[in-house]
């Protein structure tokens, strides 16, 4: 059987797979382990047995897709939350900097290692492409990998606790966003009771963001599509989409809310959710579809994932996006056809353009960056396939070039990545594992992990407070900086899905990934 397994690669990877996946389900009061759990199972069987180990091309493969598909999802989220979310990145990438000098002085006062100092700074802030950074540095080094394993729960579990206090507490409290945030995308019919004698294209816009007019009836019931051009007089009733503060700003200007429901009379004028699957079409914006002008046709949302969108002009489309369109009924069959709507098209990942771009990020992680007095370090196969999936993830496509995934084909790969990794690191260190934590070295390295954990928390929530953020933006800011997707599920869990959890969370996420990967290099190159 030892030699059975250690000759069957493939065997043992899928079997490492299912055992960890099964132990990561296990919950204690609603928490687990979630993908660590092959991380942990990799270790036992390498314990047990020092060649049942994965081979290191799937390790570097998982992380590389890994790093890259989160970039790309993570891509037009971040560059747009630059402008209005500079505080809260700044926190993050502070504190991070301020942590690994904390982790070096406490590993350094402890007698640690470099590699173990590293790998205690990537467990701590529950960080695997941290740790994968630095166990290349270190050509395989395995004690990355103890003080990684070793401080990883008390990292989930402190920030999950402290998630928790946040978001029970920011339930007893005023809510500081409350005036000032409401990006759900809402609804509401309106009836002109002012004169007015501004057109349709210089009334969407808004102090608090864009509103889109849907269809509008006239006093004698008849029904129109709202175009630019269209003068609302006294007596229309106008079916309008946007931000709650930008539709009671525009009721306020225009008239009163009515109780007429628009939607239902869809004899002339029908509305469907039209999935986005026309190859042609990924990577434009809603402005670039040109519906208007082929079909009359107006497009007020788009839902993707679980999360809808406002159909701006300038809102970047991506494949299988579930598009919400209005349009004359005759016109509506070819609204469907133009966009493609199209189950099984979506399935494809577009080889082309994953190839491309985790090519080019696998180059960008080797070029050398000289660190004065340090040496030479990399960005790694993490580093560099998040850069670079994060600007493409952006630009959607370059020419005939298409750089975007499906949502749903991005999040498979992004798991699938991790757990590859995960299985191939947790295959390097189980024998030294299991005598760190029968020595002094491993409850060192327990306390030392909580330590560091709870510094982070700590200065994160005291300075999201000062920041005045709400506790759902803070949950998902303490989730992004720790990498944490299990503290953003739980935070989604408690807060109702409240959106500014998940916005919080792809706000800091890409910067926090950055900053690990390249602190815990440095930190196997300090004496």
């Amino acid at each position: 059987m030892d030699n059975f397994l250690a000759e069957q690669p493939i065997l043992l990877l899928f079997l490492l797979l299912a055992i960890g996946t099964l132990l990561g389900k296990i919950s204690i009061r609603g928490v687990g382990l979630g993908p660590a759990g092959v991380l942990f199972a990799a270790l036992a069987f390498s314990a047990i047995h020092p060649d049942w180990a994965v081979p290191e091309v799937v390790g570097n493969l998982g992380l590389a897709l890994f790093a890259y598909t989160i970039g790309i999802v993570a891509g037009p989220s971040f560059f747009s939350g630059l402008r209005r979310g500079a505080r809260p990145i700044g926190l993050v990438a502070v504190t991070l900097v301020a942590l690994g000098a904390l982790t070096y002085g406490i590993g350094r006062g402890l007698g640690f290692s470099s590699g173990t100092i590293a790998g205690l700074y990537a467990g701590s802030n529950t960080n695997t492409p941290g740790l994968a950074a630095a166990i290349i540095r270190l050509d395989g080094s395995p004690e990355p990998t103890v003080g990684y394993s070793l401080s990883y729960v008390g990292g989930v579990l402190v920030m999950l606790l402290t998630a928790a206090y946040v978001v029970r507490a920011g339930r007893a409290a005023p809510d500081p966003e409350a005036a000032a945030n409401r990006p759900e995308v809402e609804t509401r019919v309106i009836e002109i009771t002012h004169d007015n004698v501004m057109d349709i294209s210089e009334l969407h816009r808004t102090p608090y963001g864009e509103v889109l007019f849907s269809r509008h009836r006239t006093p004698d019931g008849e029904m129109h599509m709202a175009s630019g051009e269209t003068v609302l007089r006294p007596g229309d009733l106008v079916h309008l989409v946007g931000s709650e503060r930008a539709l009671n700003h525009l009721t306020k200007q225009l008239g009163r809310v009515s109780a007429a429901v628009l939607t239902m009379e869809r004899d002339e004028f029908d509305f469907r959710r039209i999935i986005l699957s026309d190859k042609a079409l990924f990577g434009k914006t809603i402005g670039e579809l040109h519906l208007w002008d082929r079909f009359m046709a107006r497009a007020t949302r788009v839902r993707r994932g679980d999360q809808d969108f406002l159909a701006t002009e300038h809102l970047i489309v991506q494949p299988g996006d579930r598009i919400r369109v209005t349009a004359p009924a005759d016109q509506m069959g070819k609204v469907a056809k133009f966009l493609g709507d199209s189950e099984h098209a979506i399935s494809d990942i577009n080889p082309l353009g994953l190839a491309t771009g985790m090519a080019l990020g696998l180059l960008l992680g080797t070029v050398p960056f000289v660190v004065p007095g340090l040496g030479t370090l990399h960005l790694g196969a993490a580093a560099g396939p998040l850069l670079v999936g994060l600007v493409v993830g952006r630009l959607g496509r370059t020419g005939r070039l298409l750089w975007t995934l499906p949502h749903s084909g991005a999040e498979t790969l992004t798991q699938l990545g991790l757990l590859l990794f995960l299985a191939y690191a947790g295959g390097r260190a189980g024998s030294q594992v299991v005598t760190a934590i029968t020595s002094p070295l491993g409850v060192k390295l327990v306390l030392a992990g909580l330590v560091i954990t709870a510094a982070h928390a700590a200065v994160l929530a005291l300075g999201a407070r000062q920041l005045a953020l709400a506790a759902p933006r803070t949950a998902g800011i303490l989730a992004g900086s720790q990498t944490q997707p299990a503290v953003l599920a739980y935070a989604n869990e408690s807060t109702g899905h409240d959106p500014r959890v998940t916005l919080g969370y792809a706000l800091v996420y890409p910067v926090a990934m950055v900053v690990k990967i390249m602190a815990c290099q440095i930190l196997t190159m300090l004496p």
